[in-house]
């Protein structure tokens, strides 16, 4: 697969509008795309899809492992994959460039394109552009200016390739229609804008114009990986909560999943009742914005409540944990564990973590490690025993809890890859197998 990043020197400048109008055009000229984020991103990971035309892929070396982010592009491989970058190029883990994006093109050996948005500033953007292009392996080939005028665009790109080996492979000016609004994760979700089909199409016919799309598919080189392949099938029924409130996953997980399990969806928004399930995965989203319309479906709730009380099997993650305690914002919700969830005003938590297993559970034995990204504005306050230690990553002196248990359920407030944490998957579907045949 041949495959290129767009990257940037840091958030907000605009590659995101650039990565999909790219995405795009090269999509319209026939060509089989397959898109990837950097990072642990769920909402940008939506709008590559719509804009390539089929389900995209995290890659992300601590959620998955070096040889992980090789297997997220097996799982989803085309004739060329387009990857978003996260953040600043070099920005990684606490203050490294670890895990960032220029780690992830180094180790996978793409070429990056840098988007840069000039901000008060003339030549003085040369030695920035020269600093990042000229670092030690790094992967940059190309530069696309963002928001600038036709005549700057002239005038820089002139001094860029004067003063530094490298092409300038297009503009895109300043166009407010193009750009897309965001909330405290992000960009909306696709649920949320109406118009994200018309802000793709806009955006590709944006970027042929200014951009030279063909050199850009040039520059992309050939990524050596072969189809996933997945472990043999399991007798497992697995129901997945994918609504507008909830469809923060992993397409990884749900690749794994839909591979090897028999999957339904159902949707705690409309739905009365869980599909016929082994194994009942509930991931993060926005459930605060729907606790109006999930507390009133109230066939749901005790569906949920029944299903659990059973001893089937529940996993859940972030907002379904605000799913799972009694109430969020003092809205009624399954109160399988005791506490409301209250939304704050800024993040409680953020990053990636490394989560310890205090005792047996449904993922794995006591003292196994499974790493997770954790990123949410609300509180919690439940009065059961927690089952995960919590580390950051190179800083493991700030320690806290989390995971609650009950029967066999587990909720937390941590995402987790299990592309990066295969043994941990197959521990959770041996114990579904061992309970359906108990059952």
């Amino acid at each position: 697969m041949k495959s290129i990043m767009i990257t940037a020197p840091s958030s907000n400048t605009g590659k995101t509008t650039i990565t999909l109008g790219i995405i795009r055009a090269v999509k319209n000229r026939g060509l089989d795309v397959s898109a990837f984020k950097t990072g642990p991103d769920f909402i940008d990971t939506k709008y590559l899809e719509l804009a390539s035309g089929k389900r995209s892929g995290n890659l992300d070396i601590h959620l998955m492992g070096r040889k992980g982010i090789r297997e997220s592009l097996s799982m989803n491989c085309g004739e060329y994959g387009i990857i978003e970058g996260v953040m600043g190029y070099f920005d990684g883990i606490y203050n490294t460039f670890e895990n960032s994006s220029f780690d992830i093109s180094k180790e996978l050996d793409i070429p990056a394109i840098l988007v840069y948005k000039p901000q008060g500033e003339m030549f003085s953007a040369i030695p920035k552009i020269k600093g990042m292009v000229e670092f030690h392996s790094s992967k940059i080939k190309g530069i696309i200016l963002n928001k600038v005028s036709k005549d700057i665009y002239q005038l820089l790109k002139e001094k860029i390739e004067e003063y530094i080996n490298i092409e300038v492979l297009g503009y895109l000016p300043q166009d407010t229609s193009l750009e897309v609004e965001s909330r405290y994760l992000g960009l909306m979700q696709i649920y949320e804008n109406d118009d994200c089909e018309e802000l793709i199409s806009k955006a590709a016919e944006a970027v042929e114009k200014t951009i030279d799309i063909d050199r850009v598919i040039e520059l992309a080189s050939s990524v050596d990986i072969s189809p996933y392949e997945y472990q043999k099938k399991r007798d497992i029924e697995v129901a997945i909560a994918y609504d507008e409130a909830f469809n923060f996953y992993y397409n990884e997980n749900l690749n794994l999943l839909e591979n090897i399990c028999k999957v339904k969806y159902f949707s705690p928004i409309r739905d009365k009742n869980i599909p016929k399930a082994d194994l009942i995965y509930i991931g993060g989203g926005y459930p605060e914005l729907y606790r109006d319309e999930l507390s009133s479906n109230i066939d749901m709730i005790s569906s949920i409540r029944e299903s659990a009380m059973k001893g089937k099997t529940i996993i859940a993650e972030a907002g379904g944990l605000m799913y799972l305690v009694s109430s969020i914002e003092n809205c009624p919700m399954c109160n399988l564990f005791n506490g409301n969830a209250i939304m704050t005003d800024k993040l409680q938590r953020f990053g990636y973590v490394n989560m310890e297993l205090n005792q047996d559970t449904i993922l794995g034995r006591q003292g196994s490690i499974i790493t997770g990204n954790e990123y949410h504005r609300s509180t919690i306050d439940i009065n059961e025993e927690p089952v995960f230690r919590i580390t950051k990553p190179m800083n493991d002196k700030k320690v806290w809890q989390c995971g609650y248990t009950y029967k066999n359920v587990l909720a937390y407030y941590q995402h987790i890859n299990f592309l990066g944490n295969i043994e941990n998957f197959n521990y959770l579907l041996d114990i579904v197998e061992k309970i359906r045949k108990e059952g």
